[in-house]
């Protein structure tokens, strides 16, 4: 097999120090695997940044790029690492980056990025009308600053011929994993993920997200009918109910709803109810069916159903794997 030059961005601003270590990890180790059976190693692993000048991430870790983008003038893999702050900032303080990472992928690069990575990947325009997925807490933020980009927040990995992209946090590692079985084989794949404890083939981050609703905008009408929505999701609330509460017209409130929340209504309730449903999984000592009645619902198969279409997990599967007395019972 050809030896693959992989790059991996060392941005200015805030950066998820993991990151960057978890790739440079992962392709060095696995050249030692290889080495230990006797094979070639597989990766040339460069730390790559817009200069040559080292850059300090939380105050205390200093991250020294081996080369400048001026200096590497053809690559295989391009690692873009989560970055952190006001996205504009970042985006304008990495603005060096993005001419040479589509510059790259025109000459046969792919291209991944990690969690947020994901912003500075989109402002490049090589994510146009392709799908994406990144950390669920930015997902507003980046349907704002990026409308024309399908945003898949459930997924853990997108691949889009080549540009990939990862949810968030520490899901990264099952964006290298799927790339070191696509480079190398399966079965190099499962061996990484044994020696570093890693849950292999993990497609989904919808039992980690959090709905919290999007209130960072201005249309205080949708704001209160958020936080109506919010306060009373025990009770059966509709549409005309609201519209009447806000002397609203149907389709004006409708469409200033989903243009403020990325929601619909009816998915936005769906939503807060499931969410209250999840901590009461978490914490609570309630079977599954007094969960379902304390959120409003009254149909057991319309509950599961919803509930396992926004997390990924049956109610009960969901209470097993979080919470503590569910664990200690099994």
């Amino acid at each position: 097999m050809k030896q693959k030059h992989v790059s991996i961005l060392v941005p200015r601003g805030a950066a998820a120090l993991s990151c960057i270590e978890g790739p440079f990890i992962l392709f060095n180790k696995t050249n030692e695997f290889l080495e230990g059976m006797g094979r070639p190693p597989m990766f040339r692993v460069q730390l790559v940044g817009q200069t040559n000048e080292p850059q300090v991430y939380d105050g205390m870790f200093t991250v020294s790029p081996n080369a400048a983008i001026a200096d590497v003038h053809k690559t295989d893999l391009i690692i873009i690492p989560a970055v952190n702050g006001d996205m504009k900032k970042v985006i304008e303080a990495n603005k060096d980056f993005l001419p040479w990472i589509v510059e790259q992928h025109e000459k046969g690069s792919e291209v991944a990025s990690l969690c947020v990575g994901t912003f500075l990947l989109a402002s490049t325009g090589l994510l146009n009308g392709k799908k994406c997925s990144t950390h669920w807490i930015a997902e507003n933020q980046f349907r704002d600053m990026f409308p024309d980009i399908t945003l898949v927040s459930d997924k853990v990995i997108t691949d889009e011929e080549g540009i990939y992209s990862s949810g968030g946090a520490s899901s990264f590692w099952n964006l290298l994993l799927y790339l070191l079985e696509k480079y190398i084989d399966r079965e190099m794949a499962i061996r990484f993920a044994k020696y570093f404890e890693i849950e292999i083939d993990r497609t989904r981050q919808s039992a980690f997200i959090m709905f919290t609703g999007q209130m960072v905008h201005k249309d205080e009408p949708i704001k209160k009918a958020q936080e109506f929505i919010e306060k009373n999701y025990q009770d059966k609330i509709t549409v005309e109910q609201l519209t009447s509460m806000l002397a609203l017209g149907r389709r004006n409130f409708e469409r200033r709803f989903k243009k403020a929340t990325s929601n619909t209504v009816a998915a936005y309730i769906q939503r807060v109810k499931i969410e209250a449903a999840k901590k009461s999984l978490e914490l609570s000592r309630e079977n599954v069916n007094e969960v379902m009645y304390g959120v409003g619902y009254s149909d057991i198969k319309a509950f599961r159903t919803t509930f396992k279409k926004i997390t990924g997990l049956s109610p009960l599967e969901y209470r097993n794997k979080y919470n503590r007395n569910a664990q200690l019972a099994i």
